[in-house]
């Protein structure tokens, strides 16, 4: 296989898998809106990440919502990196119909066109997300593996934040997710994401194509978007520092999520592309450490040596989780994968990276008004 469409390919995560392949030998197709949100509104000179592979690529500006973008792109492929998404839990609480239609509507048409025309596509990937489990799994000591229900707003008015058996009630002990796990996401961002992964996992088997899903977790790095107050915690709080604002905190900052470096992502879904153990099959892609909130924010003043107020406000949308890590153990050994970036390389990497940038507007305030607006911020 060496010709290769990236849809999403000029976003933060495509980009650098197409860079990637392109060092590789690959001939690389990118379809990209070039979202406003995501690459501003001259991407030409405001998106470093569309710059960056413009005169690499083959470029198609179009969207995965329109038919005939989606056949030009596709034509003489041999696989599809299937990246394009909107993303954002709490945006996508609000903005219901674009998230269904872009994320489901666009794959649904991928494989629509792959199931009833000639093609040389003999691979998909599809992105997935860690937010497809929505809370993670637990152990109860009465009830064994437990996977929590969505956490209570009176519950969390009052200061508990905590999941519990959804059985029993009582208290559980956190252990890493695995692809085994209960599916039952949160929010609308969720929903699509679930119904990406089993429409490709459904139809392409029936089509003579392999397909593989990756469950990203929470993933960072140069070069992601550090003006977009919807998505990226390390970006948002970056931006809030360099702006000389405080760091606000949601519910009491113990809430915890596995990062993983951008390289790290790249690697694997490179080696889903390349090795066929990968086909058919559905992997976590994470480092299997969770980090709370509050070290996150701490470690992001210390290493930028901005010492801004970080206030925990107790504060919570509804949508979000509370913890959530990747048991990895499969691709490890299906695949041979093994990050190679730990949170404390990956975020002085970031970082790094953060101080050579142009110091970005900071629109979080601006998006939280719009949460409080639409009654998902409490």
């Amino acid at each position: 296989m060496k010709h290769i469409l990236i849809t999403g390919g000029a976003g933060f995560i495509g980009s650098n898998i197409a860079l990637k392949l392109i060092d590789k030998g690959y001939t690389v197709t990118v379809l990209d809106c070039l979202s406003t949100q995501i690459h501003g509104k001259k991407p030409e000179t405001t998106s470093p990440l569309y710059v960056s592979i413009k005169d690499k690529v083959q470029f198609i500006h179009g969207t995965v919502t329109n038919r005939e973008d989606w056949v030009k792109a596709i034509k003489d492929q041999d696989a599809i990196i299937h990246l394009a998404a909107e993303t954002g839990t709490g945006q996508s609480m609000y903005e219901i119909e674009k998230y269904i239609q872009v994320n489901i509507g666009g794959t649904a048409l991928m494989l629509d066109i792959l199931a009833n025309t000639k093609y040389s596509v003999k691979k998909v990937i599809i992105a997935s997300s860690r937010a497809i489990y929505g809370e993670g799994k637990y152990i109860c000591s009465t009830h064994g593996d437990v996977f929590p229900i969505c956490r209570r707003a009176d519950d969390m008015t009052k200061g508990d934040y905590e999941c519990k058996c959804p059985i029993c009630n009582s208290e559980v002990q956190l252990v890493a997710t695995t692809e085994d796990s209960k599916i039952h996401p949160t929010s609308v961002y969720g929903i699509s994401k679930q119904n990406q992964e089993q429409l490709v996992m459904t139809v392409c088997p029936t089509i003579g194509i392999s397909p593989v899903a990756f469950r990203y977790q929470n993933v960072y790095g140069a070069g992601q978007s550090l003006s977009n107050p919807y998505t990226g915690i390390l970006s948002i709080f970056s931006t809030r520092i360099k702006n000389g604002n405080s760091v606000t905190i949601f519910e009491d900052g113990k809430e915890s999520r596995d990062f993983i470096y951008i390289d790290d992502v790249v690697n694997a879904t490179i080696l889903g592309l390349e090795n066929e153990n990968a086909n058919g099959e559905i992997f976590n892609v994470g480092t299997g450490v969770n980090i709370d909130v509050n070290t996150v924010a701490a470690v992001l003043i210390q290493k930028y040596g901005m010492p801004v107020q970080k206030a925990i406000s107790g504060n919570f949308r509804l949508g979000d989780i509370r913890h959530n890590y990747a048991d990895i153990s499969k691709i490890s050994r299906l695949l041979g994968f093994k990050p190679m970036f730990n949170f404390e390389q990956g975020i002085q990497k970031f970082v790094d990276w953060v101080n050579k940038q142009v110091v970005q507007e900071d629109k979080y305030d601006a998006s939280i008004k719009e949460m409080k607006a639409k009654g998902l911020y409490k």
